[in-house]
């Protein structure tokens, strides 16, 4: 089907970093083929919706979103709202079924064509949604026998074909799609598939494109961080990678997310808190502290196991930043377990912790597990670890008061000379931000050297200090 200029497209992104990257991929194709980028769903012919379906919440807003972009149909330029994204790939045809107002449902397989698939959609063409299935089975189960697969694989697109949606300083850069745990409470491996990294040379050419387009922090994302290299033979591969991508001309910082703890090693560890230009952040995804709790999820450790871990990297780094996400209630926890978790939270005293009350996801094995928690008392449970956090999550705060830090600035108040933005330890969006008084002159993308001066909750307010402006 021939391209059709002028016709105007918005991507709406939900979710993760890992959505942010398929939504710049998906522009950059509709782009190359003529279609005009909006920010405004309202001011496109077609809205894109990249749907993330992760947990209850998210499948809420995600349909919440879906619902308000169709409410423009009729009363504008939007003629079509087509849906894309983890959810539409788990639902395919069960979703096209129950959300009418969607004009298409699109899976990982329609990326490649995602220009036909909208034009055809504006043709009043109907489109047939898939039927979901396990991705998993599309590659073999060994890392090592993937790589001559991958190529051919069918899922999002992982080439170097991508759009800058937001210019902002900060910019997420995929390692690998996929997963190959098998914790019981998770879908996202059957939908999103098994691992597959992406090559050594395609990141670092996308990331020296990031960095021309203006992106001073790479985030780099995946389904599992520490994972990546091992179907490329060389389980050790993010070592290597980091100082190259921090050495990228304009990069200015690199920050890794969601490093699995029972994967961490040493040598990993020491990368990511020496490494000149990486910050030292560890993104370690605990659940749970409890060994029961922990077992039934199919996953390992416990308090004195994570604690050491976390000992590990403070001798390396004792400025790093520390996050994690726990749930609250999986079927079979006990007041003790419950009481254990409290115990680490309090030990560890991590920089921020999000916490999430657990909910049956289709087709996980926690799914069909008993000792099921009312859903009051999982109600319960998450307000009181919440609470907690709070307070020990200002505490941590609080106690970096003193600290020098370097802030990549993302928004500037140009009559007051404060700026606000973040310190190597918050990462995009979840961590907190950090406000800087007496920084007149600082421009977004710029990084400033301060020293932290107060606090509230997660959040930090730090004075510039004298030449303030980190050179690069």
């Amino acid at each position: 089907m021939a391209s059709t200029p002028g016709r105007r497209v918005a991507l709406v992104t939900l979710g993760c970093g890992r959505n942010e990257v398929d939504s710049e991929e998906l522009a950059g194709r509709l782009a190359a083929d003529g279609w005009q980028l909006v920010a405004d769903a309202g001011d496109a012919d077609v809205a894109v919706v990249n749907t993330c379906g992760f947990v209850d919440a998210a499948k809420k807003d995600s349909i919440d979103t879906l619902l308000a972009a169709a409410d423009l149909k009729g009363t504008g330029r939007t003629q079509a709202v087509v849906a894309v994204g983890c959810l539409a790939e788990r639902y395919g045809e069960q979703l096209a079924a129950s959300l009418p107002e969607a004009d298409a449902v699109l899976g990982f397989d329609d990326y490649a064509d995602i220009s036909a698939r909208l034009q055809s959609v504006l043709a009043g063409e109907q489109h047939v949604a898939h039927a979901p299935r396990d991705r998993r089975t599309l590659l073999p189960i060994a890392p090592a026998d993937r790589r001559a697969d991958t190529e051919e694989w069918p899922g999002p697109p992982s080439g170097p074909v991508r759009f800058r949606l937001d210019k902002g300083p900060t910019a997420a850069l995929k390692l690998a799609s996929g997963c190959d745990r098998r914790c019981t409470f998770c879908a996202i491996p059957a939908f999103r598939g098994s691992f597959v990294s992406r090559r050594p040379h395609e990141l670092l050419a996308e990331a020296a494109w990031l960095a021309g387009e203006g992106a001073r922090e790479l985030f780099l994302v995946s389904e599992n961080s520490t994972s990546y290299g091992k179907d490329l033979g060389d389980l050790r591969l993010l070592e290597t990678l980091l100082p190259k991508i921090a050495a990228i001309d304009g990069v200015a910082r690199v920050r890794v997310s969601y490093l699995q703890p029972a994967e961490v090693r040493p040598g990993l560890l020491e990368a990511i808190a020496s490494t000149p230009g990486v910050a030292p952040y560890f993104d370690l995804s605990f659940q749970h502290a409890s060994p029961s709790v922990l077992r039934r999820m199919r996953r390992f450790g416990d308090t004195d196991r994570f604690l050491e871990l976390i000992e590990r990297v403070r001798s390396l780094a004792p400025r790093a930043g520390i996050r994690s996400n726990v749930i609250v209630g999986f079927p079979g926890e006990t007041e003790a377990d419950l009481a254990e978790l409290e115990r680490f939270l309090v030990t560890a005293r991590l920089d921020v912790v999000g916490v999430f009350g657990y909910s049956d996801e289709d087709g996980t094995e926690a799914a069909g597990f008993d000792g099921k928690l009312p859903p009051d008392e999982i109600t319960d449970r998450v307000a009181r670890v919440t609470d907690l956090v709070e307070q020990l999550v200002a505490q941590r705060a609080e106690d970096r008061i003193g600290e020098p830090v370097e802030v990549l600035v993302e928004e500037v108040d140009e009559p007051s000379g404060t700026v606000e933005g973040r310190a190597a330890h918050q990462g995009p969006e979840v961590d907190g931000s950090t406000t800087v008084t007496g920084a007149s002159g600082a421009a977004v993308g710029s990084i400033l050297d301060a020293t932290v001066v107060g606090s509230d909750g997660a959040d930090l307010v730090a004075a510039a200090r004298v030449g303030a402006l980190v050179p690069g």
